[in-house]
């Protein structure tokens, strides 16, 4: 078997998989910086229906990129994602990550409210006075809280990348959100995950061109 091994050196396996994954993926019909999105979520899932269950609102991608090059911070509902998400590159444009997940107080306060951690997590997000970018990859009950937020008029996000991945009200909370007049990156259906929210991150940091609107 060794001999029908493709010999790649370490420094060229992510371009090497990328050239694959273009190869298979064939004319798509996405531009950038959409395809860019697309690409590095079947890169980390080795799962082409991403192909075809990511949904952006008009040019949510764009407006996240500019965002991030003028310092947004980003909130995130896992420790995954945080883990993910490429902090030196956030940080060079003056962002960081925050997700307050194992917080005492909000473990205290999910409790007392009969609420899941993520959402109060939502509420901690949006009290951060500067842009933020919100990125939900595992709880449904996160989406649905910032939506409710969103509609209150008490937070408006730069983007929302929201990716829960399960069964119990996954697909729901993602239609829901799609409403918001907000920019947002959905994968819709039951897919989804605290590794995708990171690379769709991971895409919009990495992009290099300029974006025009």
């Amino acid at each position: 078997m060794l001999d029908k091994m493709e010999f790649v050196k370490p420094g060229d396996i992510e371009a090497r998989s990328m050239e694959i994954i273009t190869g298979e993926l064939g004319d798509t019909g996405w531009k950038e910086p959409e395809l860019s999105v697309v690409r590095r979520c079947i890169h980390t899932s080795a799962d082409f229906d991403y192909n075809i269950n990511l949904k952006f609102s008009k040019d949510a991608c764009k407006k996240g990129i500019m965002a991030l090059r003028n310092g947004a911070d980003i909130v995130t509902d896992t420790r995954m994602a945080m883990a993910g998400i490429n902090k030196r590159r956030l940080a060079e444009h003056g962002g960081q990550v925050h997700c307050f997940i194992d917080d005492e107080t909000v473990l205290r306060e999910a409790k007392e409210r009969g609420m899941t951690r993520s959402a109060i997590c939502m509420e901690r997000g949006a009290a951060i006075k500067k842009p933020v970018i919100f990125v939900i990859g595992n709880a449904p009950t996160a989406l649905i809280r910032l939506y409710e937020l969103v509609q209150n008029g008490e937070v408006k996000p730069e983007l929302v990348i929201g990716v829960p991945v399960g069964f119990v009200n996954v697909v729901e909370s993602k239609e829901l959100f799609m409403q918001a007049d907000i920019p947002w990156i959905i994968a819709v259906g039951r897919k989804g995950g605290s590794n995708v929210a990171a690379a769709i991150c991971n895409a919009l940091l990495y992009y290099k061109d300029e974006v025009e609107f």
